[in-house]
C-alpha cells in the first residue's frame, strides 16, 4: 500500500465492500508517520490507539452491513488552525501551547468524519496561519517531501507535506491568501480553495480571518478533492457567510471534462515579475490546453496593480485583534519575532478608515476581475512567482531571492474567488510547477473541471522518491 499512488476514492471504496479494513488503512498511515515524520515533521501530534479504536468502528459497522459513507475508514490530518476534539489547537503558538484539547469537532471535520474519516493528527502551520513556510518557535519547520532542505510553503504546509509524503491520503487545509495553492504547488499536489462559504466556519468562535480565510481538504488529485468536497460543502445557520447547498453533487457535475471553450491567460496579472523557468512550465502546460481545442486569449493586465497593501491591511489588523490580549505581557516575546512586527505595524499605523479603504478595494478588485474574465470561461496563472524556497527564506525569481514571491494568490482571497493550483511540470532541479486556475463568482465546478483535465494532460500528479527516507 502506498499513499501516493493510491486514490481516496478507491481506498474507501475497499474499505465500503469489505474488501479492505479500515484499521489497516490506519495502521498504514501510523507506520509511515513513525518512519518520516521524525525528519519531514507535517505531523506536530498524534494519537495512535484513538484512531485504531474509531477504525475498528467503521469495521464493525461495514461487517454488520452499514455504510459508514463514501470516505469510509480514510485516515486524516488536522491543520493545527482547525479545532479537533481531543487535540489542542495551539495554532502554531507558543502561547496555546498549554491550552485544553478542543472539545468539538471544526464543522469541517466533524463533516468529514461523518462520512468516514479517522483523524490520525494535528498537522504543522505558521503560528496563525500568518506566512507562506510553515515553522514556528513550537514545533520547527516543516521540510518539503521533495527536497527536505526546501520549504513545503504554508500555511497548510504540514498537510500538504504529509499528503504529498504519503503519511496520509487526505487532509484538512486552510487558505486565507494562498495557504493551500502555494502549499500545493511545492508540494506537487492538485489543491482548491473554494469560493468563501462553501465550506463553513460556524460555531461559537468568530473565523481569525473572516473575509479571507476558506477552510476545505487537501488530497493529491483533482478527483480526490472533489470526492471529499461534497462532503464537506452545505450551509451553516451560524455562518452566515455560507452559501446554499449546490444543486447537484460535485462529482456527478464533474463527467463532462469537453475542455472549455476560452480561457484567459494572464502571466503577471500586470504586475508580478515571474521567475523564466516557472513561466516557461507554465507556458507548455497553457499550450497543452490550447492544443485540446481551448482558445487561449492573453489577458494582461487583469489588475492595475499589486494588491498586497490593502490585503496586508487587513491580515495585520485581524492578527491584532487575535493577539491584543498577549501584547504587552510576558507571552509577547512568546509570539515569532515576524508575526509580532506585523501586529505592532498594524496598532501603530493602520487606522479604522483604512481597515474599510481596503475592503473597499476588495470590491473593486472584484470587479476589475469580472471584466477580464468578460468572454473568457476561467482564467489561468502561475501559483506562485519564484522558485521554492529553502526552508526559513524566500523563493527566487531568476536566482534573486523575492519577498514578496507568492504574488498571484492573495488577490484571489481579496475578490472571494474560486481558485485552485494543479501540477503542470517541474523546473530543472525537479522541483513541481504549479499552474493557478481561477473561476468566477461561484464558478467552483468550472475550476474543478479545468483542474481535472490540466491534470490529466500533465500525465497526472506526481510523486517524491522519498529517497532520503532510505538515507
Amino acid at each position: 500500500m502506498d499513499f501516493r499512488t493510491e486514490t481516496v476514492a478507491g481506498l474507501a471504496g475497499r474499505v465500503r465492500a469489505g474488501e479492505l479494513a479500515a484499521q489497516d488503512l490506519v495502521l498504514h498511515a501510523l507506520e509511515r508517520i513513525e518512519e518520516l515524520n521524525p525528519r519531514l515533521n507535517a505531523f506536530v501530534a498524534y494519537d495512535g490507539e484513538r484512531a485504531i479504536r474509531e477504525a475498528a468502528e467503521i469495521d464493525r459497522r461495514v461487517a454488520g452491513g452499514d455504510d459508514p459513507g463514501p470516505l469510509a475508514g480514510i485516515p486524516i490530518g488536522v491543520k493545527d488552525l482547525e479545532d479537533c476534539a481531543g487535540y489542542r489547537t495551539t495554532k502554531g503558538s507558543a502561547i496555546h501551547a498549554g491550552d485544553s484539547p478542543a472539545a468539538e469537532d471544526s464543522t469541517l471535520v466533524a463533516r468529514l468524519r461523518a462520512t468516514g474519516c479517522v483523524v490520525v493528527g494535528k498537522t504543522n502551520t505558521p503560528e496563525l496561519g500568518w506566512k507562506a513556510d510553515t515553522d514556528n518557535i513550537l514545533f520547527g519547520a516543516t521540510r518539503n517531501p521533495w527536497d527536505l532542505a526546501r520549504s513545503p510553503g504554508g500555511s497548510s504546509g504540514g498537510s500538504a507535506a504529509a499528503v504529498a509524503a504519503g503519511l496520509v491520503p487526505l487532509a484538512t487545509a486552510s487558505d486565507g491568501g494562498g495557504s493551500i495553492r502555494i502549499p500545493a504547488a511545492l508540494c506537487g499536489l492538485t489543491g482548491m480553495k473554494p469560493s468563501l462559504g462553501r465550506v463553513p466556519a460556524g460555531g461559537p468562535r468568530p473565523p481569525d480571518w473572516p473575509l479571507f480565510s476558506t477552510r476545505g481538504p487537501l488530497a493529491r488529485t483533482a478527483r480526490d478533492t472533489v470526492l471529499a468536497l461534497d462532503a464537506v460543502v452545505a450551509p451553516d445557520p451560524s455562518d452566515f457567510r455560507s452559501l446554499p447547498m449546490p444543486d447537484a453533487r460535485w462529482t456527478g457535475a464533474l463527467h463532462d471534462l469537453r475542455p472549455p471553450r476560452r480561457v484567459g491567460w494572464s502571466p503577471t496579472l500586470g504586475y508580478a515579475p515571474v521567475d523564466r523557468e516557472i513561466l516557461r512550465v507554465c507556458e507548455e502546460a497553457v499550450k497543452r490546453l490550447a492544443a485540446e481545442g481551448t482558445e487561449v486569449v492573453e489577458v494582461d493586465p487583469v489588475f492595475d496593480e499589486d494588491p498586497a497593501r490593502s490585503w496586508f491591511v487587513l491580515t495585520a489588523t485581524y492578527n491584532l485583534r487575535t493577539l491584543q490580549h498577549a501584547r504587552g505581557s510576558e507571552l509577547w516575546d512568546r509570539v515569532d519575532p515576524g508575526l509580532r512586527g506585523v501586529v505592532e505595524w498594524a496598532a501603530r499605523d493602520v487606522s479604522a478608515v483604512q481597515v474599510v479603504e481596503a475592503e473597499d478595494e476588495c470590491h473593486r478588485l472584484n470587479h476589475r476581475l469580472t471584466e477580464a474574465l468578460a468572454g473568457v470561461n476561467l482564467l489561468v496563472t502561475p501559483t506562485v512567482a519564484g522558485q521554492t524556497p529553502p526552508s526559513g527564506g524566500q523563493g527566487t525569481v531568476d536566482g534573486v531571492a523575492d519577498p514578496n514571491w507568492v504574488r498571484f494568490t492573495y488577490p484571489f482571497n481579496m475578490t472571494r474567488s474560486p481558485a485552485g493550483t494543479v501540477t503542470v511540470g517541474r523546473t530543472p532541479d525537479g522541483l513541481p510547477v504549479g499552474l493557478q486556475v481561477v473561476g468566477p463568482t461561484h464558478g467552483d465546478v468550472a475550476v474543478l473541471r479545468l483542474l481535472i483535465l490540466l491534470e490529466d494532460l500533465a500525465g497526472g500528479v506526481p510523486a517524491p522518491d522519498l529517497s532520503w527516507a532510505r538515507g
